[in-house]
C-alpha cells in the first residue's frame, strides 16, 4: 500500500512539475483555441442575422413596388443600403427600386439607384446588370456616350453578347452604322447558335444592310 502511495505522490510531483513548466503556455493556448472558436461562431451568428434583416427589407422594398408605394420603396431600400449595402438583398432590392422608378418615369432616381448598385453590389452580376439598365436609362434620355461609357468597362464573360448588342444599339442611335455592325456582330457571334435573342440581332443586322451568311464568315 506505501509502494502505491510512493507512486502516486512521485506521479503527482511530476504533474506539478509538468504544470510549473508548462501550465501557463497550455492555458493560454486553450483560452486562444475557445476564444477563436467563439469569434468564429459569434461571426457566423451576425452574418446569418444581417442575411436575416437584409431580406425582411428586401421583401419590404418588393412589396412596396407591387403596391406602387414610391415612398416606402425609398424608404425600406434606404435602409437596406444604409445599414446592409454589402449584401446581395441590397443589390436585388436596388434592381427592384429602379425599375419601379424608371416605370414612373423618375429617370434621375433611376439612374442614382443603379449607379449605387454598379459601384457597391458585392456580386458582379447584379452590378453588370445595374450598368446595362443604366446605359438603357441613358439612352432614354439620349446620353449616348454617357451610355457607351458605361458599356466599356469589365463585365464577366456571360454578358458579353448583351454588352455588344447594347452597344450596337447606342451606335446605331448616333448614324454610326460600321461600328454598330461590328459590335452587333461580336453580339451575333457570343450567342448561342439556338438562342431565340440570336435572330433579333441578325433582324438589326439585316436592318443596318449587313447580311446573316457574311456575319457567319466575317
Amino acid at each position: 500500500m506505501a509502494h502505491f502511495d510512493l507512486e502516486e505522490q512521485e506521479q503527482l510531483e511530476q504533474f506539478k512539475h509538468f504544470w510549473k513548466t508548462w501550465g501557463t503556455l497550455i492555458t493560454w493556448l486553450v483560452i486562444v483555441v475557445l476564444g477563436g472558436f467563439a469569434a468564429w461562431n459569434g461571426w457566423r451568428l451576425w452574418q446569418s442575422r444581417q442575411a436575416l434583416q437584409a431580406t425582411a427589407l428586401s421583401e419590404a422594398v418588393e412589396l412596396a413596388v407591387q403596391g406602387g408605394d414610391a415612398a416606402r420603396v425609398q424608404q425600406a431600400f434606404g435602409d437596406l443600403r444604409k445599414d446592409y449595402g454589402g449584401t446581395v438583398q441590397a443589390a436585388q432590392a436596388g434592381l427592384m427600386a429602379a425599375k419601379s422608378q424608371a416605370d414612373a418615369g423618375k429617370w434621375d432616381g433611376a439612374k442614382a439607384t443603379l449607379t449605387w448598385v454598379a459601384d457597391n453590389s458585392s456580386d458582379k452580376g447584379y452590378a453588370a446588370v445595374a450598368r446595362l439598365r443604366l446605359a438603357s436609362v441613358l439612352v432614354q434620355e439620349k446620353a449616348y456616350d454617357q451610355a457607351l461609357a458605361q458599356l466599356s468597362g469589365s463585365f464577366p464573360p456571360e454578358f458579353v453578347a448583351l454588352v455588344a448588342d447594347r452597344k450596337g444599339d447606342v451606335l446605331a442611335l448616333q448614324d454610326k452604322k460600321a461600328e454598330a455592325i461590328d459590335a452587333y456582330r461580336v453580339a451575333w457571334r457570343a450567342m448561342a447558335q439556338d438562342a431565340e435573342y440570336r435572330r433579333l440581332v441578325e433582324a438589326k443586322l439585316n436592318a443596318l444592310g449587313a447580311r446573316a451568311d457574311a456575319v457567319a464568315a466575317g
